[in-house]
């Protein structure tokens, strides 16, 4: 079982990122990852400051030795996915081989119609993104790429220099037709968020059988959670009433997928995703953070899970 940060870049300062990703890098956490927003998240029409994806992982990836590093996850929309994957390559360089690029259809209408990008329904956003998957893996092979699809023209495209290390896909998403297919179909890694532990637990059988039907071992396809991080000293009630506050219509499915209640409460709620498949579990910052909680956590928490959770 390993234990990871999912970073929100926003609402902070570089200066303050930095050393918050430098110190759990030397506290022993497994993975660091960022998300791939140009407003923050829970939308606010772009009044909170929020830094760019790819900058701010050149940064990580320079800063950190030793955890896993990534982004959970791109936006297919946002880019061109030879620039992307020439992106993801870049800092997979600068970090030593430690990146693995989370891929994702996106959800943020609100900062997409603000910039100009072409936004349309799932469906195509889905499609758009499988025919990504299916260059970015080509890529990692060593091939020169010649695809036509929805979203993605190239034409013997190379990919070089080619990533230190392995570059693993992640997907990220909960659909059970279209998400949980391509993982199966195409990643080293599917990683769910805000979801309780019995839905987790299906989302995990359905991959199981996708991965199946794809001709895959089920254990090639790594397994992670994020959930929200409301661990603190406050009363339960008042964080439940901040995050109805925050959250709006989404408050109940964000609260199921939340670490909550004091530090020590931590232990019990993994368990029940230890026991619904998960081999990876994220907490989820959005700045500013109670250093002192999040403290005891990685350095007192975690390692007593890791050693209730060892195989």
């Amino acid at each position: 079982m390993q234990f990871g940060i999912h970073l929100g870049p926003q609402n902070t300062s570089v200066a303050e990122l930095r050393r918050l990703w430098s110190w759990l890098d030397a506290a022993g956490i497994d993975w660091i990852s960022l998300w791939d927003h140009i407003y923050e998240t829970p939308p606010a029409d772009g009044t909170i400051e929020h830094h760019e994806a790819f900058s701010m992982l050149g940064a990580l990836a320079a800063d950190t030795k030793n955890a896993r590093i990534g982004c959970l996850v791109f936006c297919s929309q946002y880019r061109n996915v030879g620039i992307l994957t020439k992106g993801a390559v870049s800092v997979d360089h600068i970090s030593g081989g430690r990146f693995e690029m989370g891929m994702g259809s996106g959800w943020h209408d609100q900062e997409a119609k603000a910039f100009g990008v072409h936004f349309p329904p799932i469906a195509e956003r889905m499609r758009t993104l499988e025919h990504q998957l299916q260059v970015i893996n080509e890529w990692r092979q060593g091939a020169r790429v010649t695809h036509s699809g929805e979203g993605v023209e190239l034409v013997n495209a190379a990919m070089n220099p080619g990533p230190l290390g392995k570059l693993p896909i992640w997907v990220g998403g909960t659909g059970r037709m279209k998400t949980l297919r391509m993982a199966g179909a195409y990643a080293d890694g599917w990683n769910a968020a805000y979801v309780p532990p019995a839905e987790y637990a299906e989302l995990n059988s359905v991959l199981d059988g996708w991965c199946e039907k794809a001709g895959r071992d089920p254990s090639e396809v790594e397994r992670s959670i994020n959930l929200m991080w409301a661990l603190s000293n406050d009363d339960p009630k008042v964080v439940r009433k901040k995050m109805e506050d925050q959250w709006g219509t989404a408050a109940q499915r964000v609260i199921d997928g939340t670490l909550h209640g004091r530090p020590e409460d931590a232990l019990e709620q993994v368990a029940r995703f230890v026991d619904a498949g998960a081999q990876m579990l994220n907490v989820a910052i959005r700045p500013p953070w109670d250093q002192e909680i999040l403290a005891e956590y990685v350095e007192r928490i975690i390692p007593l899970m890791k050693s209730e959770f060892r195989d």
